[in-house]
């Protein structure tokens, strides 16, 4: 799961990794560390820094200093953005970015605070190995628990286990990843994990399964997902929380429908593209003249939810009716 750029990557430099995800920013600042920091010399090339701890000289001075008995020098800085603030620090950190000395590694692990225009950001996107760890979103969790078991611990997740762990914890991966370490300990070696692996485990599952839901909605079940609807909002789930993760689902029914097999792989992220034959299947159930109307009326339930005093349920209902009916599309008052 560590990024291309970063799996490339062999002739050092300054790698700049940032965003909200500091689960992953963590493991690939870990790759370039194992990669780069020889085992037998570390005590002398290796150092870990805290952008709130460090002064600007001393860090001027580590980054400026040769690698010794070694190829590399390994400089890892957390908390990059406690720097921004200091011209000093600023200057340092991107004339090392624009000319690293010979031998150097410098790994700036930041977390951009919300709105910020710091030019120093932009600067070191552009010039850095740069690479963004966004959250992963709840709804493309599962798949990539199932590629992370995989690449990490040589394990197969079964799919159902996997949106049972997301539905239980969100999107945390640092907590979903060590659920998962515990599990692999659990099953006999090249046993998968399964739903009942993951009960065992002490996870609470739900009675529906969201993404369960989606594709009985993208299989036209709707009377089995009228069913699965009021336990989702008993359990918790939000209107608007499953119209989003309809519109998306259904998109992607869409693009299979219009594309086939090579379009939706095209557009789904690594992880998620074992998923294309079942989303495939799904589309061979739709018209496009109503697969269309029920996107179409998807938004109009998302207006709906944000402003109409009818029950949030009702309204869900409503829609799945309009997706049992012949011209879906044209049925759904305006």
């Amino acid at each position: 799961m560590i990024p291309k750029p970063l799996r490339a990557a062999r002739t050092g430099g300054v790698f700049f990794l940032h965003g909200e995800d500091e689960f992953r920013k963590q493991a690939s600042a870990r790759f370039l560390v194992d990669r780069y920091a020889d085992p037998g010399t570390r005590d002398f090339n290796l150092d870990r820094l805290q952008g709130s701890e460090v002064s600007v000289e001393r860090l001027a001075s580590i980054v400026a200093t040769p690698p010794m008995m070694a190829e590399w020098r390994v400089v890892h800085l957390r908390e990059t953005q406690a720097l921004a603030s200091s011209p000093n620090a600023r200057k340092v950190i991107l004339e090392v970015a624009k000319n690293p000395p010979p031998g150097l590694v410098l790994i700036l692990q930041a977390t951009i605070p919300a709105r910020s225009k710091a030019r120093v950001y932009k600067d070191l996107a552009r010039i850095a190995t740069s690479v963004e760890f966004r959250s992963v979103k709840l709804d493309a969790v599962p798949g990539w628990l199932v590629t992370w078991a995989d690449e990490e611990l040589g394990t197969t997740l079964e799919l159902g286990a996997a949106r049972a762990l997301a539905q239980s914890a969100g999107n945390d991966l640092g907590v979903l990843t060590q659920e998962l370490r515990k599990l692999a300990e659990m099953v006999e070696s090249g046993d998968s994990i399964g739903v009942e692996d993951v009960r065992r485990g002490g996870v609470r599952l739900p009675r529906q399964d969201r993404w369960a839901w989606f594709d009985l909605v993208g299989s036209r079940r709707i009377d089995e997902a009228m069913r699965g609807l009021r336990v989702l909002l008993d359990q918790g789930e939000t209107a608007i929380g499953l119209v989003v993760g309809l519109s998306i689902h259904l998109l992607k029914v869409g693009i299979a429908a219009e594309g086939g097999p090579a379009a939706l792989n095209a557009v789904l992220p690594p992880y998620q593209r074992f998923t294309a034959r079942g989303i495939v299947g799904q589309a061979r159930r739709w018209k496009r003249a109503e697969l269309k109307g029920a996107i179409r009326r998807l938004r109009r339930l998302d207006q709906l939810l944000k402003a109409s005093a009818l029950p949030d349920d009702v309204l869900l209902e409503e829609w799945l009716i309009g997706c049992q009916l012949l011209g879906a599309d044209q049925r759904m008052p305006s």
